[in-house]
């Protein structure tokens, strides 16, 4: 359970810092059209939402085996277990408004526009994903 809850954490994170690093730079010097960039903000989409659920059914089943009550609220260990709860809120909102963001100004085809809009949310989606990994690799 633990190796499936951290690959989906890693293809999660790597899949926001790949739009954030890669695509959106593109997309703001209109390097890329409104087709491929809506297929990345789509697939993004997907992998967000499947990986949301995925981590929210480890990640409760693995505190539910190895955390009570008292050591979720009384230990380092418990608090790093809620802090990864509320940066898990915080990655797929923040996905899910950047999406939205990139993707409301392509249907008239402003791909720069979008990209700019986003890119704020976006960088902000890695940084989080980046501490869930780190949390990750500490608590594992």
């Amino acid at each position: 359970m633990t190796v499936a809850h951290l690959l989906f954490g890693g293809l999660w994170a790597g899949a926001v810092l790949f739009v954030t690093v890669s695509v959106l730079p593109l997309a703001r010097r209109g390097d890329l059209n409104a087709a491929p960039t809506e297929a990345v903000a789509g697939r993004l989409l997907q992998l967000s939402r499947a990986s949301a659920l995925v981590l929210f059914l480890t990640g409760g089943y693995l505190a539910g085996e190895r955390y009570t009550g008292a050591t979720l609220l009384g230990t380092t260990r418990g608090y790093l277990v809620i802090a990864m709860i509320l940066l898990w809120l915080a990655l797929a909102a923040l996905v899910e408004i950047g999406t939205s963001r990139l993707t409301d100004s392509l249907d008239d085809a402003k791909v720069r526009t979008g990209a700019r809009d986003s890119i704020r949310l976006f960088q902000a989606a890695s940084v989080v994903g980046v501490a869930l990994l780190v949390i990750g690799g500490v608590l594992s």
